[in-house]
């Protein structure tokens, strides 16, 4: 009796996606014990004998490895609880069903499982006719296999079973009036505990007088399924915030309480160390202390504690010598229905071998991804072949570069550093719960939506702004920008940290976050002067508000409604925040292979750069021409052609990017196709005639060139793409998502003002240019039939 009293606290693994390796599990077991929980409960879905194919025995192999995870639960003071989930397809009044389940939690029964849960989550309600015949509901065909196999394993002191309406938003029509839940009360037996999961199936808190009612219903106190760290259901989302909203004095009407937490690994540290602190309060010795657990304070203690813990060289999967002494936690999956497959490379699994049938003895993740030397060496590779030296003066690029630019002195992020507590802050804040925003993304949220709703003080033709406003926007613009800078640099401090096994883990969230980052900092800096007013005949920032999120995600959800909603979390709300937001293509990405830790801004053009781009837009056309100088009189003929109209007509449409050694590339923009082609008429043909005057040389072929490059488009073009992208200097970079970061940059800034479709010319030839606007969810609009010279043009709706 003592035994069935206990309460339950501790972990479920029962995610979608690939289960966590044996090391992981030892690791997990390690801090439980450490922290005062009791209870592991493994059923990873994907592990095919748990769900798909649950009739199946186990081979003498998988039983070995099942028999040591379960002695090492034991040993450590841990209940080892095994659930099957037969709900996908068992036929209820087969006896031979029911026989081969029988049989297979005997198998696990006789390696010493002491405990067991059946699961009926996410299934189906409806009976096959032979169960039909048999039963008169769903519900009692479920209670009737489970009061059978309780029976037949000698009634174990923990059985669980977990109902197919496990919260009240799932209920029919209600949790007082479910007849389901009604059947359940009445004729599961006893000394079975129902699974719960609260209000909703990621409950934002757990309420006294839910929990009464659902005791109530089901003639016994449930146990909770806690999804509140589950982050199966968002490939861009990740919870590293504490445990919160469930109060101590709750256990009075529950048998317990198990985390359900990220599916990463070290994702779990905080949430499962503040999880021990919650259940320690509670404690039956220390009732005085029951209203003391403090969130906030757990969160100190959990990050104290942590530090270390990031700091230490350990390999991804915890393939290291120190696997017996240091350990991480586990990732989870939610009881959603309405399930999100996410795509392995998101979860940091790009390497990962296809599933066995049963992963007990799942191979740890695959090692780290690869040092940032792969990248470095591109670098090194992209520098040698633009003529520069092998190791520049830190700050500095022949030619020239802006190496002034706020953010830029920072110096190169290598080797095995250690993250700073105010890092792990930043890291948590941006990653903490599911309705619940940490304080610095909050910050940011808050402050990008201001200055959004705000740039119109700093538009190019408001004059009547008052000073004081002025100074307010950009002080703010500034704070902004520098908290953006602290992500890039966080983003950078992962990937070189000692640490591999939290890179694996963290590094698809923190790589998202920071290309997101890069693209708000540099777009609130282009609306310093820039944005249009509401006088301008071409559009404004006011008439395409609508285009833009107004409110953030957590003001959506409120308290009803789930965390799914709402996509992408802090990045899928700073994107939504932008012009662009809808067009998730241009945000969703796999990581690249090999993370890097260098440094990248991207940042309006200014007329320094000029030099800079011009020297870079030569070298590549010398590679591309084989290396023969083609006008060695005229340096300035390549740059001319390819960037100098824009650069001279347009400069407000141009974007840089830069890493530590100054400018890598750039991409330009045209406002309106049909207005730029006149002023090239007018005044940039005409400048040209003087610069490159008949005599000298084939300087004429140039001019007839440039002349062609501002050819007439059909108006059936500019009717949906009015303007243009100029891709003639993208840089050759190890991670491509920078790239795909610095357009997606231009776009934003040309559907702020107004702008509802553009287009790029890309020569046929030019394959791996036009594959990659093809990815970015370019169309193809023409084929030779927009410029007198063949060509691709592709256009993109804003």
């Amino acid at each position: 009796m003592e035994e069935k009293k206990r309460f339950l606290c501790g972990v479920v693994e029962g995610f979608y996606g690939r289960p966590w390796s044996m090391d992981q599990r030892k690791v997990l077991f390690q801090w439980m014990q450490n922290w005062g929980l009791n209870t592991y409960l493994y059923g990873p879905k994907d592990d095919l004998k748990h769900r798909l194919l649950w009739r199946e025995a186990y081979s003498p192999d998988e039983e070995g490895q099942l028999r040591t995870l379960i002695a090492e639960a034991q040993s450590r003071g841990l209940r080892f609880v095994y659930a099957l989930s037969p709900g996908q397809d068992i036929v209820f009044s087969s006896s031979s069903d029911v026989t081969l389940l029988k049989r297979k939690l005997r198998q696990v029964s006789d390696l010493g499982c002491q405990a067991f849960a059946i699961l009926f989550d996410d299934i189906d309600h409806s009976l096959c006719q032979a169960d039909s015949e048999a039963f008169s509901s769903f519900a009692h065909a479920q209670v009737f296999v489970t009061n059978e196999v309780y029976r037949f394993l000698g009634e174990p002191p923990v059985f669980l079973f977990c109902p197919t309406e496990y919260c009240d938003s799932l209920c029919s029509p209600s949790v007082s009036k479910s007849p389901y839940l009604q059947t359940v009360g009445e004729d599961l037996l006893p000394s079975i505990t129902v699974v719960w999961t609260g209000s909703k199936v990621i409950s934002r808190k757990l309420s006294l007088d839910n929990l009464a009612e659902v005791e109530s219903v089901l003639q016994r106190p449930p146990l909770i399924w806690d999804n509140l760290h589950a982050n199966d259901y968002d490939s861009r989302r990740l919870f590293l915030g504490p445990f919160k909203g469930r109060e101590p004095q709750l256990r009075g009407h529950l048998s317990g309480l198990l985390l359900n937490p990220n599916c990463e690994f070290e994702a779990n540290y905080i949430p499962l160390h503040s999880l021990g602190s919650w259940f320690r309060t509670g404690n039956d010795e220390n009732k005085d202390d029951m209203c003391e657990y403090c969130p906030e304070r757990a969160l100190s203690a959990a990050l104290r504690d942590w530090m270390e813990e990031l700091n230490q060289p350990l390999q991804a999967g915890r393939q290291s010598a120190q696997t017996e002494q240091r350990s991480s936690a586990p990732p989870s999956r939610c009881k959603t229905a309405d399930r999100v497959e996410c795509p392995s490379a998101l979860r940091g699994t790009s390497a990962t071998a296809r599933l066995p049938v049963f992963p007990l003895n799942s191979s740890s993740p695959p090692s780290s991804p690869k040092e940032e030397r792969p990248g470095q060496d591109g670098e090194k590779k992209r520098l040698n072949q633009s003529g520069q030296c092998h190791q520049p003066p830190p700050g500095s690029r022949s030619g020239g570069g802006s190496r002034d630019q706020k953010g830029q002195g920072r110096g190169l992020c290598s080797g095995k550093g250690l993250l700073s507590e105010s890092q792990v802050r930043l890291l948590v804040g941006l990653h903490y719960l599911p309705h619940e925003h940490g304080p610095s993304a909050q910050k940011l949220l808050q402050d990008l939506t201001w200055l959004k709703s705000n740039c119109h003080l700093v538009s190019t033709n408001n004059k009547k702004s008052p000073p004081q406003k002025v100074e307010e926007w950009r002080g703010r613009a500034s704070r902004f920008q520098s908290l953006c800078e602290d992500i890039a640099q966080l983003h950078c401090s992962v990937v070189g940290g000692a640490n591999r096994a939290v890179l694996y883990d963290l590094y698809p969230y923190v790589w998202d976050l920071r290309n997101m980052a890069l693209v708000a900092k540099a777009f609130i800096c282009w609306l310093d002067g820039r944005v249009l007013s509401d006088s301008s005949t071409l559009g404004s920032w006011k008439t395409c508000l609508h285009w833009c999120g107004k409110s953030t995600g957590v003001d959506v959800l409120g308290m009803e409604s789930e965390p799914w909603v709402f996509k992408g979390g802090v990045s899928g709300e700073v994107q939504m925040l932008l012009p662009i937001g809808n067009s998730s293509e241009l945000f969703t990405h796999p990581p690249p292979l090999f993370p890097t830790s260098r440094l990248y801004n991207i940042r309006p053009y200014h007329g320094k750069d000029k030099v800079e781009l011009y020297r870079m837009v030569r070298q590549f056309h010398l590679r591309t021409q084989g290396g023969h100088e083609t006008s060695t009189s005229h340096p300035d003929i390549i740059g001319d052609r390819c960037l100098g109209p824009c650069l001279a007509l347009c400069p407000e449409y141009g974007f840089i990017l830069e890493d530590e050694l100054g400018v890598c590339g750039c991409v330009l923009g045209v406002l309106d196709v049909r207005s730029f082609a006149k002023r090239c008429q007018a005044s940039w043909i005409p400048a040209m005639r003087d610069k490159y005057p008949p005599k000298s040389g084939n300087t004429q072929d140039l001019i007839q060139l440039m002349e062609e490059d501002q050819g007439e488009y059909p108006d059936s073009l500019l009717y949906h793409f009015p303007s243009q992208l100029r891709l003639d200097a993208l840089p050759e970079l190890v991670d491509i998502s920078v790239s795909r970061t610095l357009l997606a940059t231009l776009l934003t800034a040309l559907k702020a003002n107004g702008s509802q479709g553009v287009f790029c010319e890309v020569q046929p030839t030019d394959r791996q240019r036009l594959e990659f606007l093809t990815k970015l969810g370019f169309l193809e609009i023409l084929r030779g039939e927009a410029r007198s010279r063949e060509g691709v043009v592709l256009g993109r709706l804003l």
